[in-house]
């Protein structure tokens, strides 16, 4: 059985996408970004919570101490990249359940009141939309490199807040020169579903 979407954005989307090492120095505009955003929006989460919040790192200060909180091996790319975002979770995303699930507000305090669940829930959700963060840059004609070799503690502290929880960084931009490694091997269907 066929997929609905074609060919070319299969392979544009997943099967000839990698994460990039490298990148040309040709800006990512804020159109762009604005137009991946308005695609990624609508990427299912749990009660609609949308937990993930990107800041985007630009000015040259800041990529500066960016570079500095990235693992070793992460550290030259990140300097490199014509955009890089720092991808966290929203613990108090709850308080805009009333104007994202208009059909049941009180899930604000039926289901979100501990801060533990929060946590839990806006990590799971705001993974799932990175993900979807991830696709986007791809449909955009960008490449992506995600990366959490980084000190997280230090990326809190230095651009977030006690509420908002590193999931990654993402380099972003034209893929460069030897921007791939070879594709890694994948799990086959028979080794990841069962059928009970």
């Amino acid at each position: 059985m066929s997929l609905v979407l074609d060919a070319a954005a299969q392979d544009l989307l997943f099967r000839e996408a990698r994460s990039a090492n490298t990148f040309s120095d040709e800006p990512v505009t804020e159109e762009q970004i604005q137009a991946i955003y308005d695609l990624v929006k609508f990427g299912p989460t749990a009660f609609n919570q949308t937990p993930l919040r990107i800041t985007l790192v630009r000015s040259p200060e800041a990529r500066e101490r960016l570079v500095a909180h990235m693992a070793e091996g992460n550290r030259a790319k990140t300097a490199a990249a014509p955009l890089v975002a720092i991808l966290s979770a929203d613990n108090e995303f709850h308080e805009e359940l009333p104007q994202l699930l208009p059909h049941f507000p009180q899930a604000k305090d039926a289901f979100f009141s501990e801060r533990p669940v929060r946590e839990q829930s806006a990590l799971v959700n705001a993974s799932l939309q990175a993900a979807y963060f991830i696709i986007g840059i791809r449909a955009a004609g960008l490449a992506a490199g995600p990366m959490t070799g980084a000190d997280f503690a230090g990326l809190q502290k230095e651009f977030l807040d006690a509420d908002h929880t590193p999931v990654m960084v993402v380099n972003i931009g034209k893929p460069g020169e030897d921007a791939w490694f070879p594709r890694s091997p994948r799990l086959e269907l028979d080794q990841v579903i069962t059928t009970v």
